[in-house]
């Protein structure tokens, strides 16, 4: 055995059954069963009947590196997703400059690699300088030493029907994935909250369903012809979970993702005018969030998303219209999640695995993320307090931003420890 062996003692894989112990050596869980002896340099972490996962994926994340990294950078937003329990994360493209080529995805990718405490994988433009106007070297950027697997002009829609259809049908032989901004910009001018009563009683310009809904059907039916792999980020509305299990039904080989700010959290919350509730999407009504949660529990929507927006405080602490829209998601997703969908019954451990972990590797393609819990398997984990509960403060997470929208909110479910190839890399709420 090495000093990198691990033995993580009385835990409970997917929270079924008699706490067991679990050897890792070399990346590997090379032993699981009760009584496991441990070589003296082996570091043993005690679990205490605690949940064990694999470790999370999250397929939309904003790391602001090249360009902002006043707000976020590769190795901050690496540390706040180490310590919510993640192993993989996809950085998306609406850095500055653009990560519209191979030198900024492979730049991303080496910073990842630098850190070392999370898998950080750049998503590709799908457009040059997500400009909407003609594609981005999408197979340059597949073949760089960062092999970018998903493509996406996240902030913005690729509106245009031929270059989204060109773009899918690219992705073909290519191997990838095409993750589309669900939002026809003509629906949205001047945009600022969801259409609805409450903005209408505000004054706020409406951002309707149908922007979404639109584009999802549109897309759909482009990828189906083009026999093309699409994945839909940030679902927000009710009709688009009917787009979707209809394109599902036809074959269309379309993915989708909700955030954890659209299962918990309201366009109610736009009352108090506080801009750390903009959103885009927004905030939607009741009916459109328990809509989000049975789709994700059904499997209509296939995972969970942070879509982890850090923003500078004069970006945010100003009036409404004037605000970037996004907030922070890495460190709380999972306890949003426990208390959306496990609290109630929605999900039970296995299903946490399945919407975190297990079903946004399969998308990304990453043979080495969500795999199961068993010997032989890469010892990408997570391990979880399911009984702790836990206090969010936004200047203490770990990225360089505060924007959270659960400020002083009590939430259940803590990360424990969170290991990379065996490697812990956050434990007890601190980065190792």
């Amino acid at each position: 055995m090495t000093t990198n062996d691990v033995l993580l003692r009385r835990v409970r894989p997917y929270g079924t059954g008699e706490p067991v112990d679990v050897l890792i050596a070399d990346g590997v869980i090379v032993e699981l069963g009760p009584g496991l002896e441990a070589a003296r340099d082996t570091e043993v972490i005690e679990g205490q009947g605690r949940v064990l996962l694999p470790g999370f994926v999250d397929l939309h994340t904003h790391l602001r590196e090249p360009g902002r990294e006043d707000t976020e950078t590769i190795e901050t937003g690496s540390a706040a997703a180490a310590l919510g329990g993640y192993t993989a994360v996809f950085a998306m493209a609406n850095t500055d400059p653009v990560a519209d080529n191979a030198v900024i995805t492979d730049h991303v990718w080496r910073r990842g690699r630098e850190t070392g405490l999370v898998d950080v994988h750049p998503v590709g433009a799908v457009t040059v300088g997500l400009a909407g106007q003609r594609l981005a070297e999408m197979g340059t950027m597949a073949a760089s030493a960062a092999r970018v697997r998903m493509f996406s002009d996240d902030g913005h829609c690729v509106a245009d029907p031929l270059l989204m259809r060109r773009a899918l049908e690219y992705s073909t032989s290519l191997g990838v994935v095409v993750a589309q901004h669900a939002e026809d910009p003509r629906l949205t001018v001047g945009a600022q909250a969801h259409e609805g009563e409450r903005a209408a009683r505000l004054g706020y310009p409406g951002w309707p369903a149908s922007a979404e809904e639109s584009i999802v059907a549109r897309d759909c039916v482009l990828a189906r012809h083009a026999r093309a792999r699409l994945h839909v980020c940030h679902v927000s509305a009710d009709g688009t979970v009917d787009v979707l299990r209809w394109a599902k039904d036809q074959g269309t080989q379309v993915s989708a993702e909700v955030t954890p700010h659209h299962l918990l959290l309201t366009d109610e919350r736009l009352t108090g005018f506080d801009p750390v509730n903009k959103v885009n999407p927004p905030l939607r009504a009741e009916a459109d969030a328990q809509r989000m949660r049975r789709a994700l529990a059904d499997g209509v929507i296939d995972c969970v998303a942070t879509d982890h927006a850090p923003h500078a405080p004069q970006d945010k602490d100003c009036e409404w219209a004037a605000a970037r829209p996004g907030m922070l998601g890495l460190q709380t997703a999972l306890s949003v999640v426990v208390e959306t969908m496990v609290r109630p019954g929605l999900l039970d451990w296995r299903g946490v695995a399945r919407v975190l972990s297990e079903r946004p590797a399969e998308i990304a393609g990453l043979p080495d993320q969500g795999r199961p819990v068993a010997v032989g398997e890469p010892a990408n984990l997570v391990l979880i307090d399911e009984d702790a509960e836990w206090t969010v403060r936004g200047d203490a997470l770990a990225s360089r931003a505060s924007n959270t929208p659960y400020e002083g909110l009590r939430l259940p479910a803590v990360v424990s420890a969170t290991l990379l190839r065996g490697r812990v890399t956050a434990r007890e709420g601190k980065i190792v």
